[in-house]
């Protein structure tokens, strides 16, 4: 089988380098280590940021910095960019049985301490933005806003349900973690408002690279869905910006929607055009250019 990913890795490693990034593997305790890529700066005798901080959170499929290649190039310049692998993605490992997304948040503000970061804007997508939401929640003295996309603040059992059905999965995880061609096929259909062509052989490839850990994964994302009479948490003292493709297939306008009226006065909402659930990928520079445009009104302010 060729090794496109594999291949692939040292030279975004490269390319990283040119951006004033690294990969450094941080041990938040023992038996817990988080992949992240931080500013070449940092590693260096008396590191300090010169720059906002601004951490990106990736979705449930490939690790963070093949997520977020486009936003790294796009805001290394003005930002203080990281980029974690969440755990069991990519790098990230931890032998705790603990799947919350309160652990991944625990985590997450640790490692962004370890590098000296007081505060951080977080930018996410999908589980990972929900990540975002409880940093926000835990950690309200080190985030200062959430951009979240394809999110929901909390998935109750009657939204996961509802959003399952209407995709045609009986789990989150056959959908989320396709094991053939066929389903990582549908799985990008379903995704992107329009689906990237990918010949088999490199499809293949995703699966055997970025479709890992299943069993851990399974368990995140059972612990992601919670129960419909557990109160939802609406109270935060950032603002929180709701970035939308307006051809999510996932969490749909309506479910932005709803967010938005949850959250109140605390919370805006945007759509992207012609995009999809992968919002950051169908139309990268209109999602750089809004992000930019909501982290630079809050550095002003």
């Amino acid at each position: 089988m060729v090794k496109v990913f594999a291949f692939a890795k040292p030279m975004i490693s490269l390319q990283m380098k040119f951006y004033g990034m690294t990969a450094q593997m941080i041990e938040i305790e023992a038996g817990t280590k988080i992949k992240m890529w931080v500013p070449c700066a940092l590693t260096k005798n008396n590191p300090k940021l010169n720059k906002p901080a601004v951490m990106f959170l990736q979705g449930f499929a490939t690790d963070g910095i093949f997520s977020w290649l486009s936003q790294v190039t796009a805001f290394s310049a003005e930002y203080s960019v990281f980029v974690p692998d969440l755990l069991f993605f990519g790098g990230s490992t931890t032998d705790k049985p603990d799947r919350s997304l309160e652990f991944q948040a625990e985590c997450l503000a640790k490692a962004l301490r370890k590098f000296g970061v007081d505060k951080c804007s977080v930018v996410g997508l999908s589980y990972g933005a929900t990540v975002g939401f409880k940093m926000a929640k835990l950690y309200p003295d080190l985030i200062d806003c959430v951009v979240g996309s394809g999110t929901v603040v909390d998935l109750t059992h009657s939204t996961s349900q509802a959003c399952l059905t209407r995709m045609g999965y009986s789990s989150w995880s056959e959908f989320l973690m396709p094991e053939s061609v066929k389903d990582l096929k549908a799985f990008l259909a379903m995704t992107n408002h329009k689906p990237p062509s990918m010949p088999d052989f490199v499809a293949k490839d995703f699966i055997k690279e970025f479709m890992v850990n299943r069993k851990e994964r399974t368990e995140l994302l059972q612990a992601w869905v919670i129960s419909d009479n557990e109160p939802a948490f609406c109270n935060y003292s950032q603002k929180i910006h709701l970035l939308w493709g307006d051809d999510d297939k996932i969490f749909n306008s309506e479910i932005a929607e709803s967010i938005k009226q949850q959250l109140g006065d605390k919370a805006t909402l945007e759509f992207v055009k012609e995009a999809g659930h992968l919002v950051q990928n169908d139309q990268g520079a209109e999602y750089n250019n809004r992000v930019k445009k909501i982290l630079s009104s809050l550095h002003k302010a």
